[in-house]
């Protein structure tokens, strides 16, 4: 081979070389954007599960209050009932 043939072969190494990168470059980018975007749709899917559970919560703690509610008034009934029966005897 000649100068002339060598350089030739060196250039088309360099540009497929150079090709090479920009693809692999090209493909690096959409892969991250997709993980990207892949990672807001997990993130809105924990935040939407994190609200319902925190209703959720919310609506358990007042029906609790409203058991304790409910607990205390059957409790001043029965100790009313108690009296009663014992002034009877």
């Amino acid at each position: 081979m000649n100068e002339h043939e060598w350089q030739e072969v060196i250039g088309t190494i360099g540009m497929f070389t150079l090709l090479i990168a920009v693809v692999v470059t090209f493909v690096w980018r959409t892969a991250a954007g997709r993980r990207a975007t892949a990672q807001l749709a997990h993130e809105s899917a924990y935040k939407k599960l994190a609200e319902d559970a925190a209703d959720r919560q919310q609506r358990i703690e007042q029906q609790l209050a409203e058991i304790g509610g409910k607990v205390t008034d059957l409790t001043k009934r029965t100790d009313t009932i108690e009296r009663v029966l014992k002034d009877v005897e």
